[in-house]
């Protein structure tokens, strides 16, 4: 089986780790693998088995009006399509919806099945008017619509047919290797959160949840990079934090941190399924989150292996916070059973999930 897997760049994020994931999963066990992206492969953060063949464009750029993105989405439309014709894969993965609607128009008439992968909560991340149309026809083309929990695809359900939806979660998997030397001092106690510095992550509210427990002998590690760096810099200063809390930017292996750490805080507005939660529940790490409509509530046992609190209750965050770094017991409780979130989605699992479906639509 020949498998093309298409996404806008492999820089950082969930979906990009996933992507990669996946791509060297399937070519490690013998299947063609080409991975598809609009940016360039300098762009590229995530590693890729040498197996996997790679196609990469240099065609992400922002546009200057509505004409001006026409005219790029048809150039990307017509590269993909091109490349479907050159590569004939037996089945497309399109991961993001803009990614996805684009691979969909690409493969038209080519007799080429086409599954979308879709990694966040349409309720909270919205498409715009134009892509939104487009998304309700073009993926009644598809082969299969895959979400990532049971919530979303009730939410899927009411815009395309059952028979299209599936839902596969992402795989647990931590990324090991020869520690290397971290280019910044570990405080000797802390709390680690991690993803992109964007709104959607909750970083802000992370930080005045910090602010308001109120202990000088822990610090707060976040890993990660994005738009929101100076945001989040200038909060820190008039919050009075400086020393206590550490921007490092991005890590190629965050394990090193998190295994580290005593205790991970998921702050995001919203999500999907949460890589880096997985990620740092499988280093072992007792985790306190934010109740988001979907995502946390899927992998974190509340009580069991972390804390669920209410959706941006900064108050209710604090609290946990401040209650887990108090009772070393509680956290040396839940930390013992978060690694079972690596059998509750083992890589072979999932993956045994996704074979099925791309021989169905095969």
């Amino acid at each position: 089986m020949k498998i093309a897997m298409g996404i806008s760049s492999l820089g950082g994020g969930g979906a990009e780790r996933v992507l990669s994931i996946m791509a060297n999963h399937w070519a490690r066990r013998g299947k063609q693998v080409v991975v598809i992206t609009l940016a360039p492969e300098e762009r590229d953060v995530y590693r890729l088995d040498p197996n996997v063949m790679r196609t990469a464009f240099d065609l992400e750029r922002p546009s200057s009006g509505i004409w001006d993105a026409l005219w790029s989405n048809l150039r990307r439309i017509s590269a993909l399509r091109k490349t479907l014709r050159r590569e004939q894969p037996d089945v497309v993965i399109g991961f993001s919806e803009h990614m996805s609607i684009m691979l969909l128009l690409a493969s038209w008439r080519l007799s080429i099945p086409v599954i979308v992968f879709e990694h966040t909560d349409p309720r909270q991340a919205p498409l715009d008017r134009a892509w939104e149309m487009l998304r309700l026809r073009c993926y009644r083309s598809a082969k299969g619509i895959v979400l990532l929990t049971e919530e979303l695809r009730r939410v899927a359900a009411r815009n395309w047919p059952e028979r299209l939806l599936h839902t596969i979660p992402n795989p647990a998997v931590v990324e090991e290797g020869e520690e290397s030397p971290l280019p910044f001092k570990l405080p000797q106690r802390f709390v680690v959160a991690m993803g992109r510095l964007v709104t959607i992550k909750g970083f802000d509210m992370l930080l005045e949840a910090f602010a308001r427990v109120g202990s000088d002998d822990w610090s707060l590690v976040i890993l990660g990079e994005g738009e929101e760096r100076e945001r989040l810099e200038a909060q820190v200063r008039n919050l009075g934090l400086e020393g206590r809390v550490l921007l490092p930017g991005r890590l190629e292996r965050p394990s090193q941190v998190l295994r580290k750490a005593e205790l991970f805080v998921l702050s995001s507005r919203f999500e999907g399924f949460p890589m880096a939660l997985v990620e740092a529940m499988a280093c072992g790490l007792p985790a306190v989150s934010f109740d988001c409509p979907t995502g946390p509530s899927d992998i974190i046992r509340d009580g069991v292996d972390g804390v669920l609190v209410p959706r941006e209750d900064v108050d209710a965050l604090a609290e946990a916070i401040k209650r887990l770094m108090k009772e070393k017991e509680v956290r040396r409780r839940l930390a013992s059973r978060a690694p079972e979130v690596k059998a509750r989605f083992d890589v072979e699992k999932v993956m045994g999930q996704w074979d099925r479906l791309l021989e169905s639509v095969r």
